[in-house]
């Protein structure tokens, strides 16, 4: 009995059509609490907001769980206001909002290597990103073999519009600092992508981040282990997409652990491609142990939430 009623307290939210309203709520009234108007952070609240929207987007466009939920979206939106220290980062803000438009783009793409157009939109999104934080350019070579891995679309006429979606930005940066006179500035953005950090200095966060971080670790191989199992329920074109969800939450939990420095960019980019997996595992469970893991989720991230914004900073 006492399992029916957890799993279906677990259904009815996961699939509750109020779930992301309630989560909107919540979430304004921790940014509220954070500061949000004493600091004046309205574009990172911005960002944030419309973020969300295009996280709902892409998981209605791509049919991420195959059932109604907003588990994708409310996941999202629930984790990036655990750490509110983080909302604070306008360059993580930015990236954040550029890395989700990087996948609505090249999600469109599937199986068309005559699309180059989505290609082009995708690749300037990374583009923009680097603008405010030139380390996402380590990232491109990965993203090209994803192309051809994953959204099966790479062709001649899709890496040369990548090539033109990178550079656009940049043309235009060029153009500016060719009005002022001074390419120096620019020559100092691209000089960083040579400068690499002590190698796993996890010292050098503060311990609620570290707190953070290893929640949200937690989350990603708990989802990434569901959907492993699970996936051959899913359609072939959702298992290709979730598997490149799975290789960026990998790939970026190395590049956290390697250079914790950019760990506001870093952060951002991992909650992106960790809430698709943590959502399909609230929303496609429905066993009397993942009724409890799901209760303890749930808490998990108030407790976090509530120590960060509480609880003075704490560094080891």
């Amino acid at each position: 009995m006492v399992g029916h009623m957890q799993k279906r307290l677990q259904n009815r939210i996961a699939e509750s059509r109020w779930a992301l309203t309630v989560c909107l709520i919540y979430a304004a009234g921790i940014m509220l609490l954070g500061g949000v108007i004493e600091k004046g952070l309205w574009l990172q609240t911005a960002c944030l907001a419309i973020s969300t929207l295009m996280m709902v987007e892409l998981n209605n466009s791509n049919s991420l769980i195959r059932i109604y939920s907003r588990m994708v979206s409310c996941s999202f939106l629930l984790l990036n206001v655990m750490l509110p220290q983080q909302a604070e980062s306008v360059e993580g803000a930015i990236v954040q909002l550029c890395i989700i438009g990087f996948y609505l783009s090249l999600f469109h793409a599937y199986q068309d290597k005559r699309a180059p157009g989505w290609v082009f939109y995708a690749f300037m999104s990374v583009s923009l990103a680097s603008i405010v934080w030139v380390q996402m350019l380590y990232y491109v070579p990965l993203l090209w073999i994803l192309l051809a891995t994953n959204i099966l679309a790479f062709s001649g006429r899709t890496f040369w519009a990548s090539v033109l979606g990178l550079a656009l930005p940049y043309w235009c940066l060029l153009a500016f600092h060719l009005l002022n006179g001074d390419l120096q500035p620019l020559a100092d953005h691209f000089s960083k992508l040579a400068v690499f950090g002590p190698i796993a200095r996890i010292d050098s966060l503060n311990g609620n981040e570290c707190l953070a971080m290893a929640f949200v670790a937690v989350l990603s191989l708990t989802g990434i282990i569901h959907f492993v199992r699970n996936s051959y329920k899913d359609k072939i074109r959702t298992r290709m997409l979730y598997e490149m969800f799975i290789t960026m939450v990998v790939v970026t939990m190395v590049f956290m652990v390697l250079q914790p420095q950019h760990s506001e960019k870093i952060m951002g980019i991992l909650i992106v491609s960790a809430a698709p997996l943590t959502g399909h595992f609230l929303a496609l469970t429905s066993t009397k142990v993942t009724n409890i893991a799901f209760i303890v989720i749930l808490a998990t991230t108030l407790i976090i939430t509530a120590i960060n914004i509480w609880v003075p900073l704490s560094t080891f």
